[in-house]
């Protein structure tokens, strides 16, 4: 269901230091940079900071579920749309995804203002 989580960092540097030592713990690389994010990649998933709050209008809280198609993504972005949601960012499509290569990407705020990431990752 989830494809990954983000969280906001007020001190960036700060936290990348903390989650390397967490996850190096637990046998997970460091961060990996993405512009003002780090990425943390394992087997069963992706944990990502970003420069931000702790929630808001930035990508600081957006919370991320995997699709298996295009067509499921811009399904459910319609979906989230019709139920009270609005879309922000850019419209459906694709990214550059970095590291993780081309991703099919629609984002939505749900009615409480949550910021929701529904993606599609080719293999």
């Amino acid at each position: 269901m989830f494809s990954y989580v983000m969280l906001g960092a007020k001190d960036l540097e700060k936290s990348k230091q903390f989650y390397d030592a967490f996850f190096g713990a637990l046998g997970v690389a460091p961060g990996l940079a993405n512009g003002g994010r780090y990425f943390y990649v394992s087997d069963t998933g992706t944990f990502a900071i970003s420069a931000g709050a702790s929630q808001g209008a930035d990508n600081a809280g957006t919370t991320g579920f995997a699709a298996l198609s295009q067509q499921d993504v811009d399904a459910a972005h319609a979906a989230g749309l019709a139920a009270g949601g609005t879309t922000c960012e850019d419209p459906p499509g694709w990214q550059d995804g970095g590291p993780d290569g081309q991703l099919y990407i629609a984002y939505l705020r749900d009615p409480a203002g949550n910021k929701i990431c529904v993606l599609h990752q080719p293999a």
